[in-house]
């Protein structure tokens, strides 16, 4: 955690918002067959003309790209509780897995300064990201809302990673997570068992003009031991320096975007949950206050 207004204990700076990503939940059963990911594009394609967005489609924007997801917690969901989220993804190339594996461990909280205080740098050599993103959700209720999560992530990417161990093995790694108040001895392993297989398409860009642009992407999140799809998503984001950088027109035209593609097709989006809730099994009960 941090120690002072611009920096943390190992003198890390603070770091600051440099994506702002907007994330729609779909309902899965709109991808029983790969055809509703280009129905969906079109929904997308409509709206943006009816607003002046440009919208692009990239050249091989249906390719499907296969990704394997696994959560890991302790048996009583500790860190999902503490608003921290361990996961592992393996990318397939024609069918089969790469080498290396990313290790994403994430802390989200509704709070901006709560979630730029969380100090997620690892304490380990190697080849590591951290990313400090605002994610935009439609409100739990409401279509055509929107509300943020502030998500400070670290990404690694390793061929080598063991995860179902101690919570202290972790802890090593990333030192934000010792802060739990639980047994630095308490067993981590997969989340209710749930391997999620991750069926995403890197469909195409926005343009919102003054610089502002996005990329954008469809996914499907199924359970891989029963076949039982679970949500969808359809998600863009931006990059920038300093959100106070983004020019407000754009940023309006991205915000009335946004709100319009949740009205636009109600009946595809799905309320009330996150990705990862639906993993935990919470479906759409009251969240954790993080969330």
């Amino acid at each position: 955690m941090k120690d002072s207004k611009t920096g943390y204990s190992d003198g890390h700076p603070l770091d600051e918002v440099h994506y702002r990503e907007y994330k729609i939940l779909l309902k899965a059963i709109h991808f029983a067959r790969p055809e509703g990911f280009e129905e969906y594009w079109k929904i997308i394609k409509h709206v943006g003309k009816k607003l002046g967005v440009g919208v692009d489609t990239n050249p091989d924007g249906f390719k499907h790209l296969v990704r394997r997801v696994l959560f890991y917690d302790t048996p009583n969901f500790d860190l999902y509780n503490n608003a921290f989220i361990l996961r592992k993804r393996t990318f397939y190339n024609d069918g089969w897995p790469e080498i290396d594996h990313e290790l994403t461990v994430k802390f989200r909280h509704r709070d901006l300064e709560v979630a730029a205080a969380a100090d997620i740098h690892p304490r380990l050599d190697g080849t590591s990201k951290v990313k400090f993103k605002e994610e935009l959700l439609p409100v739990k209720t409401a279509l055509g809302s929107m509300r943020s999560l502030y998500s400070h992530n670290c990404e690694l990417i390793s061929p080598n990673i063991v995860l179902n161990e101690g919570l202290a093995d972790i802890a090593k790694v990333f030192p934000a997570m010792a802060k739990i108040d639980v047994s630095p001895n308490t067993k981590i392993d997969l989340v209710n068992n749930v391997t999620v297989e991750e069926v995403q398409v890197n469909v195409g860009n926005f343009d919102f003009g003054h610089g502002m642009e996005a990329k954008a992407t469809i996914a499907i999140w199924r359970n891989r031991a029963t076949e039982t799809s679970l949500v969808g998503e359809f998600a863009f984001q931006t990059k920038f320096e300093r959100i106070n950088e983004l020019h407000h027109k754009a940023k309006e035209l991205s915000e009335t975007f946004y709100r319009d593609i949740q009205t636009a097709a109600p009946d595809w989006v799905e309320l009330g949950t996150t990705k990862t809730a639906m993993v935990y099994g919470m479906g759409n009960v009251i969240m954790t206050n993080h969330e």
